[in-house]
């Protein structure tokens, strides 16, 4: 890993789906031993709380659609100043969520980081959905499907979200575990140019080439890499505790090989854990699941292995 300082800030988002719960997500990994489980692999573990927004006026857009778009607008502000400010002097920042829209924020603030350093921003998005809508283009009005569309630059959010002042560029990316697009989404990803690993790739290649591929070109470009994880990249079956379950996602090994994968890099910056909804989880299991992932992530391992050359 980049640094031996965890900075975890608590991002309780519940505005941005359609179902209420994930507020109580950042509590939940801490409940279920994130601190603990992070301070046994050697980190020193700063933990600032959890953000919160005040009161805000009413917001109007033309897509009526859209529900609690000052309340999203105001998170991606707090979480975007939140995320700069956590990454500074080399500490690793962790964002717990809280709903996908947390991303929005958390990113666009590692990528300011990321251009003060004069570095590129790179972004491993694990998750079954894309999240490249825009303003314009939800049906739904859940402005957890927008974070990817937002933080690469895409159009249709100027009548609401912040202008993104460090776009991500959209080849810096990688999507990994996609088994759920809307079908106009489809077309805004391919035209974007994101590369995408979807569980169909993961099923004919496995899961460990496409992202040695993207760690590859991570450290090739001395990039600063972001992480964010979506409860629902899991298999619901072994992660129930997420509003937006798609079968057929990573099993459990094929999720601890990515956190071990990630680890072995040392390249990661800053994590996202996203969409946990304690509501719907049974006796924590999915919590203590995230908990021991992002153990992994850190250097938690069963067996030493050799040291790598890369």
């Amino acid at each position: 890993m980049s640094g031996r300082i965890i900075s975890i800030v608590g991002a309780p988002v519940d505005e941005g789906g359609p179902q209420r719960g994930c507020l109580m997500g950042p509590d939940a990994l801490r409940v279920a031993g994130l601190g603990e489980a992070l301070r046994e692999q050697g980190y020193d573990v700063e933990d600032h709380g959890n953000l919160r927004i005040g009161h805000l006026p009413k917001v109007a857009h033309a897509n009526q659609a859209i529900h609690h778009l000052a309340e999203c607008a105001a998170w991606i502000d707090i979480l975007a100043r939140s995320a700069f400010e956590a990454s500074g002097g080399g500490h690793i920042a962790l964002f717990l969520g809280g709903d996908h829209l947390m991303s929005a924020g958390t990113v666009a603030g590692m990528a300011l980081r990321a251009r003060e350093e004069g570095r590129e921003q790179f972004v491993l998005w694990l998750d079954a959905h894309t999240d490249f809508h825009s303003l314009e283009t939800t049906e739904s009005g859940n402005l957890h499907g927008t974070p990817v569309a937002y933080f690469t630059g895409q159009a249709g959010f100027n009548d609401g979200f912040a202008a993104m002042a460090a776009p991500v560029r959209p080849a810096n990316m990688l999507m990994l575990g996609i088994r759920s697009v809307d079908p106009s989404e489809r077309v805004r990803v391919a035209e974007a140019g994101v590369p995408i690993a979807d569980m169909r790739t993961i099923d004919e290649e496995g899961i460990a080439r496409p992202l040695s591929d993207f760690l590859a070109k991570v450290r090739a470009a001395n990039g600063r890499l972001h992480v964010s994880f979506d409860v629902d990249f899991i298999e619901p079956s072994i992660a129930p505790a997420v509003g937006t379950t798609v079968p057929g996602g990573a099993t459990f090994r094929e999720a601890h090989l990515v956190m071990e994968m990630l680890h072995d890099s040392g390249l990661v910056t800053s994590l996202d854990l996203a969409e946990l909804n304690p509501f719907l989880d049974e006796r924590g299991r999915t919590a203590k699941l995230m908990v021991d992932l992002t153990a992994s992530l850190f250097g938690k391992h069963v067996m030493d292995r050799p040291t790598r050359s890369h």
